[in-house]
């Protein structure tokens, strides 16, 4: 079995972070609505935090 390519944005670097219920309820509705991973939610609410900073 050949090892898989590797991604043009390959995903080298690990985060962890902690938090209430409220929270991991409202990130798990977000990513079922979407059909996206956790991560990919998170991902997007990064670049929209950008977008809203680089406007100003």
């Amino acid at each position: 079995m050949s090892p898989r390519p590797k991604s043009e944005h390959s995903k080298q670097l690990r985060f962890e972070m902690r938090m209430d219920e409220e929270t991991s309820e409202k990130l798990t509705y977000c990513s079922e609505k979407l059909k996206i991973s956790r991560a990919a939610v998170i991902e997007k609410g990064i670049d929209l935090v950008k977008e809203e900073l680089d406007k100003k």
